[in-house]
């Protein structure tokens, strides 16, 4: 599958799933095998995607992600992306604090036979957490 293709379908999984809520499409590109790893668990199949964002949709009922920056080569495609929401709900496992907030984050994913089958992904948790209120800023080291 051409790279602009497999484009195609990381970006529907962020403007359709995440930005709409249209929840169906991500049974239409995540292939049931399909691994997304993050730092501290992995995301299993189409319901695990499910999960994840229902949490971020339910913790930022506003929540909208933007591609910043997407490169595709062959059956891999990076995004970089800024999400901004405000924090209304307990989906990410902290109480509500009303917050308007903004982190960026990478997305990397590994397509086949038009579904995503395997990823990785990172966010600025430090930074969400301490716009949220539940870190201090660190201190510049000297």
């Amino acid at each position: 599958m051409p790279a602009e293709e497999n484009k195609a379908i990381v970006l529907r999984i962020f403007e359709e799933a995440f930005n709409r809520g249209n929840m169906a499409v991500i049974d239409e590109v995540v292939a049931t095998h399909a691994v997304y790893h993050l730092p501290d668990e992995d995301i299993r199949g189409p319901e695990g995607f499910h999960q994840m964002v229902a949490g971020m949709r339910t913790a930022f009922p506003d929540f909208h992600v933007t591609p910043e920056e997407v490169v595709a080569e062959g059956d891999i495609v990076v995004v970089r992306f800024t999400d901004r929401g405000t924090h209304q709900g307990d989906g990410i496992g902290v109480p509500p604090t009303g917050k308007h907030v903004m982190w960026s984050g990478f997305d990397m994913a590994r397509i086949a036979d038009g579904k995503i089958i395997e990823g990785w992904g990172m966010i600025d948790v430090m930074g969400l957490m301490h716009q949220l209120g539940v870190i201090a800023a660190s201190e510049p080291a000297e």
